[in-house]
């Protein structure tokens, strides 16, 4: 459970400096330089958002995936367990 909280705290973290990065590809930087020739300055903080949004995506989608395979793969795990317990524990048929 800790390590889940600590994960959550450090994604909390990283969406909070979202306005101080700048991932910018070249088209997007290029519409960002002819509107902040006019003085517009909101247009690059939205592009700059939206890139970080879209770039954190497949992260998310793949912690998922890799925290529910390994939580699946203890309960198979536990179930094999208990299934030799139980096999151990069972007396043997007496033929005849």
């Amino acid at each position: 459970m800790k390590k889940i909280l600590i994960l959550f705290f450090i994604a909390v973290l990283s969406f909070s400096t979202l306005s101080v990065s700048s991932a910018q590809c070249a088209m997007c930087r290029a519409t960002v330089e002819s509107n902040s020739k006019s003085g517009d300055q909101t247009i690059g903080r939205g592009l700059n958002a939206g890139i970080l949004y879209l770039m954190s995506i497949p992260y998310i989608v793949v912690s998922v995936v890799g925290y529910l395979w390994y939580t699946n793969s203890k309960k198979n795990a536990r179930r094999i367990v208990a299934a030799k317990n139980i096999k151990g524990n069972v007396p043997p048929l007496q033929e005849g």
